[in-house]
């Protein structure tokens, strides 16, 4: 093996990131510290920011066989309607995190990564060139180099540590109990789905499975017993607490303590060492947010450090995913830290959650608030001196159909092999410039005008992100920056 991509844990970021990786040819080695996948789930929820963000790629058809949609989202214990976008958007998908890191293995694998399980990263150094690990496994310890490193690997990173990154924020005193309870047929408890805002805390029942409950609660300003593994006991005590409701019933099938822990990175980046997902940033878990922003971490990143490992990447494209994405992780803390603040202490913030209650119907505060937590108000700052500023520019492109000279299809249906597109919405009318030089990192799709796309060629990176957009009203040349933006995000034309 010639200078693999190393990636520390196999959770969704770091398996997504190997699919990435494999798609586009780069050799991936997987260290994961566990000797086995966990069972247990601790996300339920995929909002609908991730479904789209997956359906760039073709292992979201696995995940969605294994759950089931739920046509809502919540901002701090207040629910929304997705349905109501402008724009098209999915639901949020009920699966459990444990289904979807299978079958992102699954696809991982499939594509030729390699996963090493009981492989625990001990240490590290890096030179101009590679950066080599000391890894553990089986009482014995063994060195593997590679061209980067990429901490995937939780809140509590080793590779963080390793390199050297500060982690700044806080926890503040919270204690939180989740986990699945099963249920005869009929229980209860099945009369009690949903979430509820306490005195308390946050407190949720959802459906995982057949005659399977996830169960998530907290109370604010608490701290925890212990930080031993909960007992079905303390489970009962803390419900009835927070709900007044007495909770006879359940069989836990496994329980974990949770806290309110809000940090991130000051860099994503040292060198030759990255990180993604909970190692770059932690935040209370609302929303489903946490794992949104951690798997577009994954999508940003893979396609980037591709090309610099193939050695077609411009200068300066690696160091933009901390550029990109450390804002986006900082946006997603505080959007998190704002919900808890909408919900506790709930004597003071009554008043204003019975006029935020007013607010949400609204139609304008349904579609900001579920933009925020979905990242579709994410827009990465991308401009030209040669090109206008066109309003799309940075933003992820919507998943609209698309009419071409093979059949239907869509936006996200031709992203899936991890390429740069470039879109020409005029059904070839338009006089583009030469793109061959970039046939090997970017497609040319020929499609009719689209209704939901304002604009009449569209140039859209592997993250799904536009790069370039000529104007809307399909005039005939549409190529001022259309080279730059290819330059900047593409590398330099391939020669004969």
């Amino acid at each position: 093996m010639n200078d693999p991509v190393i990636i520390a844990g196999a959770g969704p970021v770091g398996l997504l990131l190997a699919c990435e990786l494999r798609l586009l040819g780069v050799e991936t080695v997987v260290l994961e510290r566990l000797e086995r996948p966990r069972e247990e789930s601790l996300g339920s929820a995929m909002n609908g920011g991730t479904i789209e963000l997956l359906e760039q790629r073709e292992v979201l058809d696995a995940i969605r066989a294994d759950g089931f949609e739920w046509p809502l989202a919540v901002f701090s214990g207040y629910p929304l309607a997705p349905d109501q976008l402008t724009e098209r958007h999915g639901s949020t998908l009920i699966v459990s995190q444990s289904a979807v890191e299978r079958r992102l293995e699954e696809y991982a694998l499939k594509l030729g990564a390699e996963l090493r399980r009981g492989h625990e990263i001990t240490g590290l150094v890096q030179d101009e060139a590679s950066v080599t690990v000391t890894v553990r496994h089986g009482g014995t310890d063994y060195r593997l180099a590679g061209r980067y490193l990429v901490g995937c690997d939780g809140s509590a990173s080793t590779v963080r540590e390793l390199a050297g990154i500060d982690f700044v924020g806080e926890e503040q005193p919270f204690h939180g109990l989740i986990g699945d309870i099963e249920v005869d047929p009929g229980d209860e408890l099945l009369n009690h789905l949903g979430p509820e805002s306490t005195a308390y805390g946050p407190y949720m029942l959802s459906p995982v499975g057949e005659n399977l409950l996830r169960i998530a609660m907290g109370e604010y300003d608490a701290e925890p017993p212990n930080r031993d593994e909960p007992t079905m006991d303390e489970v009962r005590a803390l419900a009835e607490r927070m709900t007044g409701r007495p909770m006879r019933t359940g069989r836990a099938r496994w329980l974990q303590r949770w806290y309110n822990v809000n940090r991130q990175a000051v860099s994503y980046r040292e060198d030759r060492v990255l990180l993604a997902g909970d190692a770059a940033h932690v935040q209370f878990p609302l929303s489903g947010m946490a794992l949104y922003t951690g798997i577009e971490d994954a999508l940003n990143l893979g396609w980037k450090l591709a090309a610099d490992v193939a050695g077609h990447g411009p200068a300066g494209l690696l160091d933009s995913y901390h550029a990109e994405r450390h804002p986006a992780g900082a946006r997603s803390l505080r959007t998190s830290l704002a919900q808890v603040a909408l919900v506790h202490p709930a004597d003071r913030v009554a008043p204003l959650r019975e006029i935020f209650a007013e607010l949400v119907r609204l139609p304008q505060v349904n579609a900001h608030l579920s933009e925020l937590i979905c990242g579709f108000a994410v827009q990465y700052p991308i401009a030209y001196p040669e090109a206008a500023a066109h309003p799309l520019l940075g933003r992820r492109l919507v998943n609209a159909p698309l009419a071409t000279a093979d059949g239907e299809t869509t936006v996200a249906r031709t992203l899936r092999g991890a390429r740069g597109v470039l879109f020409d919405l005029s059904d070839g009318q338009l006089r583009l410039p030469d793109v061959s030089g970039w046939a090997d990192r970017v497609r040319l799709v020929t499609a009719g005008p689209s209704a939901e796309i304002a604009a009449s060629a569209v140039l859209v990176r592997p993250d799904g992100r536009v790069a370039w957009a000529g104007p809307a009203d399909g005039a005939a040349t549409p190529d001022e920056g259309l080279t730059a933006a290819l330059e900047t995000w593409f590398g330099p034309a391939a020669t004969a």
